[in-house]
């Protein structure tokens, strides 16, 4: 209903106040909600939902395959390491 009002040139002024009252909340939680439907709407430049999840799930990906990696070079030196010993027969 807000992009809707916000897209009339005769109610687009105060369209966000006026439709938070009726909802019975804060308008700029409903601003925010305005804001993110036009970015993924592809009205108005910026992130959009579906790529700031891809990007979170890449992120996370990173950081549990630098974990591994650690994990890896941490045990391989220590194999090498045991491998180096002498050993006493």
């Amino acid at each position: 209903m807000a992009v809707e009002w916000r897209q009339d040139p005769a109610t687009k002024n105060g369209a966000i106040q006026r439709v938070a009252e009726q909802l019975g909340m804060h308008p700029e939680t409903l601003r925010n909600w305005v804001r993110q439907a036009e970015i993924d709407g592809g009205v108005r430049a910026g992130t959009t939902t579906s790529d700031a999840q891809r990007l979170a799930e890449l992120e996370r990906e990173n950081r549990e395959l630098r974990r591994a990696n650690h994990i890896l070079k941490t045990t391989s030196a220590f194999f090498a390491a045991e491998l180096d010993r002498p050993t006493s027969r």
